[in-house]
């Protein structure tokens, strides 16, 4: 009996194994991933629009410029009494620049002599005596708008070596380094002068 044996030339492959469940599996698996990634993509691109808009109103507020002191006019207004011995004032800065412009803070404050001559001043930011703190915001003024701030002091020692005799009121905006000094005729005790941050209006007693 002749044995009969086969032998591959070089352009004669094996057959091919069919794939086992295995690896159909495998493929199965990796179409599924594709499609969950493909699904994930875009819930990201649809996510980056909205944080873009966030990022785009952040910046138009921030691109606001500050009020420069030479765009606002700035007066006293209300004046505040009751309550024994305490007196205030209320301040305005309104926007005369023709544009919008942003405030956010408090005004510095000094008194002033006749002269015109520096006089000791301890400014407190916060509460006053006729109006409680509305807190630090950021104020958007259009042209014609404006904020205010409330001012309050006591005059327990007026005419003696405890108070002082203002005649003038540096007022200075916030970020701002020069002022305006309106009239200011007060005793003032200890030079001691307390004043809320800037709102679009503040509620006071008095």
């Amino acid at each position: 009996m002749t044995e009969h044996r086969t032998t591959l030339t070089a352009t004669e492959q094996p057959p091919a194994a069919r794939p086992t469940p295995v690896r159909r599996a495998d493929r199965r698996f990796g179409r599924v991933a594709l499609a969950v990634a493909a699904v994930a993509g875009l819930g990201l691109a649809g996510a980056a629009p909205a944080r873009a808009a966030d990022t785009g109103a952040a910046s138009s507020t921030a691109s606001t410029p500050t009020c420069s002191p030479a765009a606002l006019k700035t007066t006293l207004g209300r004046h505040l009494t009751g309550g024994m011995n305490h007196e205030g004032v209320v301040l305005t800065f309104r926007n005369l620049s023709g544009t919008t412009c942003a405030l956010r803070g408090f005004p510095g404050l000094g008194l002033e002599d006749a002269a015109h001559h520096v006089l000791p001043t301890r400014t407190h930011r916060g509460d006053t005596w006729y109006a409680g703190d509305p807190g630090t915001r950021t104020l958007r003024l259009k042209d014609g708008e404006a904020a205010e701030a409330v001012v309050a002091w006591t005059h327990v020692n007026a005419g003696t070596s405890d108070a002082v005799h203002a005649s003038y009121l540096e007022i200075t905006p916030p970020a701002a380094t020069t002022h305006r000094t309106p009239a200011f005729p007060e005793w003032v005790d200890n030079g001691d002068l307390h004043v809320t941050a800037l709102a679009r209006h503040i509620g006071v007693a008095g």
